[in-house]
């Protein structure tokens, strides 16, 4: 019986056994996973600073030290566009070198990696459970818990052209919204280059050829030299975050957790990940419930933001007030920095934003 187990060893389960074990060494963590690791996972790459604010937290520090930060953010909507610095500079590290690092950090710290393909919640023996498993995930499924709605999405490599070298470029669609294309500079000669937008029941789902189109139509040569694409689902985040009340808790995108606005999963995975694992070690120690402990660790910290996401996202349907925020983010750094702020940690809709949107308008 171990004390923990988590189902995933993704940036959300390596982050859960983080957050346990900085609570209690002492606890017997297990991480299960279907594949071996440094294994490939199709996403965007995008790695906000906040992010590594997070696990510096927990001791672990460096873990991309030897990658190249970016600090230019291009957004573009038709022949409106914003190109500023942000506050902070990303990363975009692949997540085969990104996960396979955290995951190592986990093992590091006392947990125990094992790779297995789990299909039921009975497999598990653990005095508590965290699914950490991703869009597809089988805890969750095995909860009982419905998915919000979905975005899907194909990412390559392609090589770096020199008008977007040094950035992430992000050219939204003229329909379909949320829909947008990407290309950021890894700054290796490379770039993590995409196309994603939201599902709809009234429509059919896109193909892959149709998905290429379009990142070539928003990003013209983006898929010249390209390779590796893939395509993925990503469950986003809707109005209110309702988790399941039970002794298993959910993490990441397991648990619905992407950004409605951006598709940022990152960041969310690791946040629910060490709140989910320090509530898991507290629990244990307390022999109470870690889901209300969770829960309300996860409310405090993403409860207004995922509201203002959603508001967000409900928003920008409509191409005029996605013309009016990048034309108050070209106006303003501020207004900049908090849109940045928005789509890529736990930033909210804030007064200077507002009246941005209103002096954009005019």
């Amino acid at each position: 019986m171990w004390d923990l187990v988590i189902v995933g060893a993704g940036p959300a389960g390596a982050s859960a056994a983080l957050g346990a074990l900085a609570v209690d060494p002492g606890l017997s963590v297990l991480l299960v996973d279907r594949h071996d690791f440094p294994r490939d996972k199709t996403c965007g790459d995008g790695i906000a600073p906040h992010v590594f604010d997070l696990l510096a937290a927990v001791g672990v520090t460096g873990l991309v030290d030897d990658w190249t930060p970016v600090r230019r953010f291009v957004l573009t909507a038709g022949e409106v566009g914003v190109e500023r610095d942000m506050a902070r500079p990303n990363w975009v590290v692949p997540r085969a070198v990104f996960d396979h690092r955290l995951v190592e950090a986990a093992q590091s710290a006392g947990a125990e990696l094992v790779r297995r393909r789990v299909r039921s919640l009975a497999e598990l023996d653990g005095r508590f459970v965290i699914g950490a498993d991703g869009a597809q995930s089988v805890v969750r499924r095995e909860l009982g818990v419905p998915s919000g709605p979905v975005a899907l999405a194909i990412r390559g490599y392609a090589p770096t052209p020199p008008a977007r070298a040094a950035s992430q470029v992000i050219a939204y669609g003229a329909g379909r919204q949320p829909s947008y294309a990407w290309s950021f500079d890894r700054g290796d000669g490379w770039s993590n280059v995409g196309y994603g937008e939201r599902l709809a029941a009234d429509r059919p789902h896109p193909t892959r050829a149709e998905l290429l189109s379009q990142l070539d139509a928003l990003l013209p040569g983006a898929t010249e030299g390209g390779g590796d694409w893939h395509g993925h689902h990503l469950p986003l985040t809707g109005w209110s975050w309702r988790p399941p009340k039970s002794t298993v808790l959910l993490a990441g995108d397991a648990a619905g957790l992407i950004n409605p606005m951006t598709g940022e999963g990152i960041y969310y995975a690791v946040a629910t990940g060490l709140l989910a694992g320090r509530a898991a070690a507290e629990s244990l120690q307390s022999k109470q419930d870690p889901s209300r402990r969770y829960n309300r660790s996860v409310r405090k910290l993403l409860g207004r933001h995922i509201r203002h996401t959603a508001l967000t996202a409900y928003l920008t349907n409509s191409s005029q007030v996605l013309t009016r925020g990048i034309r108050a983010a070209a106006a303003d750094q501020a207004v900049f920095d908090d849109l940045v702020e928005l789509g890529l940690a736990e930033g909210t809709i804030t007064p200077r934003l507002l009246r941005g949107l209103l002096a954009a308008r005019r």
